[in-house]
């Protein structure tokens, strides 16, 4: 989608579709959601197959369904692309399921993913962005969209347990889950692409626990075989928890960081004064990493679904109602960020909720901020600009913003 909104005709909020891929595709969302915020803070979608939803823009409402699960439940799905389609992996899932299940098991994992915990991989994580960047050395063009859908799991797939031959599938894959109407990742339809995707990563997660049971080998520090040895109350993990939450960990380490790398870097691009001021200042990169989050929102909203009758945003949620939660819009809302449509790389967006808001906040949001700071820290200390060498190509999806095309030269 466009990060930065343009000018264009006014918005009709009657005829606005919010699953109109086109619309993140090509199209301004941003501009949609500062009318929303304004005139239509709940807002009322009925798609043609008799689907609804509402909708939250404001930051604190999507705070308050993202952060309040006795009122906007976890356990009935998550993400738009499931809306109408109750999960059904809820209350075993880590993400479809609330408190204090989804807290206890949390709690168990999460151990190995605090900033405590994930500081010694900084020199481990450092030597794989300098691997990533070496090829954009030459001066030559460098897709930086298309390659950095990996820099994830070459970050994470050593964290994880996962054999190097297995990445380029897992990517491939995971992609599948968060755009399965993209063309560049669709498989038939976009039921049969996340069908096929999550059958597939579940499989993988489950035959490695089996094979790693079958070795009947030591310890190996992964992050899965972590899970095979998590206890809540005093009782393992099942097979099925472990696989789905291993699907989810998967999940989590693709989708926010590549496309928070590429968004951040056009945003760059666009406003070299910005890229000359961080360059000049490193101190500045984790400002530029929380901004960049703020600006490109990856994971640009979640699902919840009303308890009860709720009252939000001046209107009233029904019980068992779908509500998304418009990260994108939040993270842009004017009440929490002064001139919130401005990249300011010197601005403290600690307040941007790109990782999500309340129990279900990024649980590998520390491992992600450190690759983040990493990378623009290496990127800025090797080259002394960066420049576009062909039009961007935005991720066809209403769920990740992101792209899946920026050809860029870097120059020292």
């Amino acid at each position: 989608m466009r990060l930065t909104p343009g000018t264009g005709q006014e918005t009709d909020l009657d005829r606005v579709d919010l699953f109109d891929l086109d619309l993140y595709s090509s199209g301004d969302p941003h501009r949609v959601w500062d009318v929303m915020r304004a005139e239509a803070p709940l807002h009322h979608q009925v798609l043609p197959d008799g689907r609804e939803f509402w909708s939250v823009t404001r930051y604190d409402d999507v705070c308050r369904v993202l952060g309040d699960h006795r009122f906007f439940t976890s356990e009935r799905g998550t993400v738009v692309t499931h809306l109408g389609v109750d999960d059904v992996a809820a209350g075993t899932l880590l993400t479809s399921t609330d408190p204090p299940r989804h807290s206890q098991v949390r709690r168990a994992i999460g151990t190995m993913l605090t900033a405590r915990a994930v500081a010694p991989w900084e020199d481990r994580i450092r030597a794989a962005v300098v691997r990533f960047l070496e090829p954009a050395l030459d001066g030559g063009v460098f897709d930086l969209a298309e390659r950095a859908l990996r820099l994830p799991m070459i970050v994470a797939g050593p964290v994880l347990g996962i054999p190097e031959p297995d990445w380029d599938e897992l990517v491939q894959l995971t992609a599948m889950v968060t755009a399965p109407s993209d063309p560049h990742f669709q498989l038939g339809t976009e039921a049969a692409t996340l069908a096929i995707s999550h059958h597939e990563l579940v499989t993988y997660v489950t035959e490695w626990v089996r094979a790693r049971r079958s070795a009947g080998g030591g310890r190996d520090g992964s992050l899965l075989d972590h899970l095979t040895n998590v206890s809540v109350g005093g009782v393992p993990l099942t097979d099925e928890e472990i696989a789905l939450d291993g699907y989810s960990i998967l999940l989590g380490a693709n989708v926010t960081t590549p496309h928070t790398v590429s968004g951040t870097v056009l945003a760059l691009i666009e406003r070299p004064e910005q890229f000359a001021k961080v360059k000049a200042d490193p101190s500045l990169v984790p400002n530029l990493v929380e901004e960049g989050l703020r600006w490109t929102s990856a994971a640009c909203n979640f699902m919840r679904y009303a308890v009860r009758d709720t009252p939000i945003g001046g209107g009233v949620v029904p019980a068992r109602g779908a509500v998304v939660a418009w990260i994108g819009s939040a993270n842009r809302d004017e009440s929490q960020f002064c001139d919130p449509h401005e990249f300011d790389a010197t601005r403290n967006a600690g307040r941007q909720i790109a990782f999500g808001f309340g129990p279900h906040y990024c649980i590998g949001a520390p491992l992600a901020r450190m690759t983040l700071r990493i990378f623009f820290g290496e990127l800025l200390r090797r080259f002394g600009s960066v420049e576009l060498a062909g039009e961007p190509e935005h991720l066809r999806s209403y769920f990740i913003a992101g792209m899946t095309h920026l050809p860029v030269v870097a120059k020292k």
